[in-house]
């Protein structure tokens, strides 16, 4: 498990937040705002050095998890689900005891007030998908597992998100998450150190098989609900991407393990989706995809919803993944995304560090980025910025929709052991502006030492090896070059 202990007095939550909005001001007004962020956030904290591998940083100076602002864990009405019928023996289902557990703690707390929480003790508890509720907490005691069903009617159909048109890998419905909830207010889910276990190895199975029919459900997903705060648990093996806020608000994700097989197919490990005032921090993640992407909707769909993902803080996290990025953005994002900070950031053994992917028909915007202190090893790419895959939801994505990027600071950057310097290839006709890096050494570089750049432009200072013409001989403006 993953842990940070306060070594300083946290950063006040309302800071952090002001900071953010003050970065939304500066976007409003087209002034570069990934400086003022990063400035506004560190100010008094030099950045941190990176954890090693498998273990967070013990001398935490700030902290984002004050977005929450629910009850907390603790809740005025409180029951075992073994009061409801469940057996923890791994292999009768408790599907029926985890849905009336719910639901009748639901209704006591209507009752008494203050909210209802549900243990989970120790064993081995089967389970198909249930619904949360609001003012609701789910705990898992030390030595408790909750297992996904292995049958999947008890991973019923629902509608596809507005923002996606369709299921995201079928057309059509998809399959509702393990633990889902929609609607809610004040939601936990957290513990000793428990496990949700997805035993999704029957959803890969059927996605390498090219059987699947539907899309995979996710292992934890809350829909347009707020004051969610998941903590202290460790996830494994989710069928498809393993927790995925939408449409949410107020979100905190923290001391999270989460893992799944490097092979494993689309098995993000945390993707905050049209989302908003979002904390991720102090998480070892392994997956077979991006240990963090953040998105906000696909084509159409997703400029039509027109909800973005802004106000995000992603810090200490390390992990990785062999195909895909330690922080992604996208490629679904054309909802917009803005106002991010990414810092103590750890990869290694991974395809890139981080990447900004986009494609024609996405439209949207990638703006007010700051990504600072990342180290990585044994990485191929370090940075890419890259066009799509030519995935879409339908053929009436509009051709003339192209994203924009603008306002990305990266700096202090440091990599060892890696294959190539970065590649960033813009789309097509896309605006890709005020683009600075800054203090990077990107040493080892066993196959391609020169940067590889397409119509993206910008400012290097103290970067090595030396970047692309695109990013030399720009003045030094007073957002990127200062020291």
């Amino acid at each position: 498990m993953a842990k940070a202990t306060a070594a300083h007095e946290p950063l006040p939550p309302l800071l952090l937040l002001l900071a953010l909005l003050a970065a939304s001001y500066l976007a409003v007004t087209r002034l570069p705002a990934a400086a003022p962020l990063s400035a506004l956030l560190l100010i008094g904290h030099p950045p941190l050095p990176a954890p090693a591998p498998g273990h967070s940083d013990s001398s935490s100076i700030s902290s984002c998890a004050g977005f929450y602002a629910g009850a907390g864990p603790a809740r005025a009405v409180s029951a075992s689900v073994e009061e409801f019928g469940a057996v923890g023996d791994g292999v009768t289902s408790n599907t029926a005891a985890f849905r009336r557990a719910v639901a009748e703690l639901e209704e006591r707390a209507r009752d008494g007030g203050g909210g209802a929480r549900l243990e989970v003790p120790p064993g081995r508890w089967l389970t198909g998908s249930f619904n949360l509720t609001s003012r609701f907490t789910l705990f898992l005691h030390r030595g408790a597992v909750i297992l996904g069903s292995q049958d999947p009617e008890e991973w019923p159909l629902i509608a596809p998100l507005p923002s996606y048109g369709r299921g995201r890998e079928r057309l059509g419905p998809r399959h509702i998450s393990l633990i889902h909830g929609e609607g809610l207010n004040d939601v936990v889910v957290t513990g000793n150190n428990g496990t949700i276990d997805g035993q999704g190895e029957m959803w890969w199975e059927l996605w390498w098989n090219r059987t699947l029919n539907h899309t995979r459900g996710h292992l934890v997903e809350l829909v347009n609900s707020s004051n969610i705060l998941i903590s202290n648990i460790t996830l494994r093996n989710s069928p498809f991407w393993t927790v995925h806020p939408v449409y949410c608000s107020n979100v905190v994700m923290k001391d999270l393990t989460i893992l799944a097989p490097l092979n494993a197919p689309n098995t993000d490990g945390i993707d905050p989706d049209s989302s908003s005032e979002v904390c991720i921090e102090d998480c070892y993640i392994e997956s077979g995809d991006d240990l963090v992407a953040v998105k906000s909707g696909w084509d159409q769909y997703g400029i039509s919803v027109g909800k973005p993902s802004t106000n995000i803080v992603i810090q200490r996290v390390s992990g990785t993944t062999p195909t895909c990025s330690g922080v992604g953005f996208g490629s679904e994002m054309s909802g917009g995304i803005s106002n991010v900070l990414v810092r103590d950031l750890h990869v290694w053994n991974s395809a890139q560090a981080v990447r900004l992917k986009t494609d024609v028909g996405r439209g949207g915007y990638i703006t007010n980025i700051t990504i600072a202190n990342v180290t990585m090893e044994k990485v191929k790419v370090p940075i890419r910025f890259s066009r799509g895959a030519d995935d879409h939801s339908d053929d009436n994505y509009d051709r003339t929709a192209l994203p924009r990027i603008s306002n990305v600071l990266i700096s202090d950057i440091v990599g060892v052991d890696l294959q190539r310097a970065p590649m960033l290839e813009a789309v097509a006709g896309a605006v890709y502006e005020g683009i600075c890096f800054r203090n990077v050494s990107l040493r080892g570089i066993r196959r391609q030492d020169r940067w590889h750049c397409e119509s993206v432009y910008g400012e290097a200072h103290g970067v090595f090896p030396a970047p692309c013409e695109e990013f030399r001989n720009n003045g030094s403006s007073s957002w990127c070059g200062f020291s």
